[in-house]
């Protein structure tokens, strides 16, 4: 009988870091979970905590010995991607050649700037518009550099997070009011904009894991759902009678106002990195997830009604679910 791949999450109490340390345990692999501090959910069974800091790459590989995978979900907060976000990659990809690891990376859209085009693919150019943008970009680079040299790598590449833990955009503005029966859209209701459901991002990541011999280094893009502004809230509206929240008379909808940001963004440095990044509502831009599915083979998208209903109970709108502590970011 084959013993199970060992995988190692690093930064697994965010809520990427969450969704990936059940996806890997529900698929048989046996998890190693990096935390800094206890872990803000329960472990799957079987997982266990390594209460190793980033920084000590050695132990952090002796800890996890013999992980086929290390999956990269630290998230380093918003305002100090320019001191944290390269050197904190690079410790993660220490720990990776050290274990002769495939080093895993979320992606995201920052990459392709305000000029992106509606669909975008792993062949589309990359034209980053902001500073986080060429961050993401300059971390990509190092990887594939690195894997020259050694490394093995890949970036599925993602549009916005929702589900498992707190800190998005839908429970942070658009659903942050859904009990008092209002929503708060932060872009155009007539633009496509691409989300991505955790649980299903993190079963991504598992087959991609499960692969042999994998190229040294590739991008893949997932799907998620693309929806219209309009059409992301039709399905919440859904999804949040389906869990019993909002009033008889249906929901009030509203435009997040974006001005108050502007004003504060010279004194406040996380309005002044959301501002820079708003394009992104007014843009319309989808993953193309073909190559994914060539590499691994149909994966499981779950519905959105589904997905944002689950959601809304993992945030607490269901009388029978406890509301969960904040996902600390590892």
């Amino acid at each position: 009988m084959t013993s199970p791949s060992t995988v190692l999450i690093l930064g697994a109490n965010g809520r990427f870091g969450q969704a990936a340390a059940h996806a890997f345990a529900a698929g048989g692999w046996r998890v190693r979970a990096q935390v800094r501090r206890s872990p803000a959910q329960p472990l799957p069974a079987g997982a266990r905590a390594v209460n190793v800091p980033l920084e000590e790459p050695a132990v952090l590989a002796a800890a996890a010995a013999g992980a086929r995978a290390v999956v990269y979900a630290v998230n380093p907060a918003y305002t100090r991607w320019s001191e944290e976000a390269l050197p904190l990659a690079r410790l993660g990809m220490d720990v990776a050649q050290r274990l002769g690891a495939t080093f895993m990376l979320p992606g995201n859209v920052y990459n392709f700037g305000q000029q992106m085009p509606p669909l975008l693919s792993e062949d589309t150019p990359q034209r980053p518009s902001t500073e986080k943008g060429r961050q993401r970009q300059a971390l990509e680079g190092e990887m594939a550099a690195r894997c020259a040299r050694g490394l093995r790598a890949a970036v599925i590449r993602a549009g916005d997070f929702f589900g498992t833990g707190t800190g998005s955009w839908l429970d942070l503005v658009i659903a942050r009011d859904i009990a008092r029966g209002r929503l708060a859209y932060p872009g155009p209701l007539h633009v496509p904009h691409a989300w991505a459901y955790l649980p299903d991002l993190a079963r991504a990541f598992v087959a991609v894991a499960g692969q042999d011999a994998p190229p040294a280094f590739r991008s893949l893009h997932f799907a998620g759902h693309t929806l219209t502004g309009a059409e992301w809230l039709d399905a919440l509206e859904r999804a949040a009678r389906v869990v019993g929240v909002g009033p008889a008379r249906g929901f009030k909808r509203s435009r997040m106002p974006w001005w108050p940001l502007r004003l504060a963004a010279p004194l406040w440095p996380m309005g002044r990195e959301l501002v820079r990044m708003s394009y992104l509502w007014r843009v319309p831009h989808a993953l193309d997830g073909g190559a994914l599915q060539r590499a691994v083979g149909p994966l499981p998208s779950t519905p959105i009604d589904n997905a944002l209903a689950a959601s809304l109970r993992c945030l607490g709108h269901d009388p029978a679910v406890a509301p969960p502590r904040a996902a600390a970011a590892a």
